[in-house]
């Protein structure tokens, strides 16, 4: 089941990252001259964050399985991984709705 959401998280961050670019025009620099991340590169960070995070809890749950770590550090890690699953899995839901919204808007 982890890898089944890795591969989706994985997919997800490449479609963002790749569809998701902003023009390259003139864009308004950030703080000291940094200019800000596309809408894309952020949610692509997001969703390699969220994999990061399922794979160290898979990782932390295999060592687990050979004796090798805590269960509280096992509990913790796969904790995070679930809530940083919801988590994408709701900014994806909010994606997907205001997309389908654009598209009903008339022209």
């Amino acid at each position: 089941m982890i890898t089944t959401a890795l591969s989706a998280l994985h997919k997800l961050g490449g479609g963002f990252s790749e569809a998701l670019t902003t023009h390259s025009g003139n864009a308004p620099s950030g703080p000291a001259g940094v200019t800000p991340k596309s809408f894309g590169e952020a949610l692509a960070g997001i969703a390699n964050d969220t994999i990061g995070t399922l794979k160290g809890a898979e990782t932390l749950s295999t060592q687990a399985l050979r004796g090798k770590a805590d269960t509280r550090e096992v509990v913790d890690a796969v904790m995070n991984a679930e809530q940083s699953l919801q988590a994408a899995i709701a900014i994806r839901d909010k994606i997907v709705s205001s997309y389908l919204e654009i598209s009903r808007m008339q022209i």
